[in-house]
């Protein structure tokens, strides 16, 4: 799984039918500290996230497994919105 932050919506009135009726967001993965990493991602949303959440992120095969996406042409899925998390460290 990956953390990301919500950054903003992909608008695409062409493309294939088994994504129509799919909301795609772009992601971007997080440190643990918070801070950005320099990818991006369009992930196909399943639990209704907006903008700038922390989420997890499943890819791969994966992703075709999230609620909703059974043969969808999909390499990455939201599967969860972050409330909080905590890492506990012995450095």
């Amino acid at each position: 799984m990956i953390i990301a932050r919500i950054l903003g919506t992909v608008v695409s009135t062409q493309k294939d039918e088994r994504l129509s009726g799919k909301k795609l967001l772009i992601v971007k993965p997080i440190n643990l500290d918070g801070t950005d990493q320099n990818s991006y991602v369009v992930a196909v949303d399943t639990v209704g996230a907006g903008y700038h959440e922390k989420v997890l992120i499943v890819a791969g095969s994966s992703a075709r497994l999230a609620e909703g996406n059974k043969d969808c042409p999909v390499d990455a899925a939201i599967v969860g919105i972050i409330d909080s998390f905590e890492v506990n460290s012995k450095e």
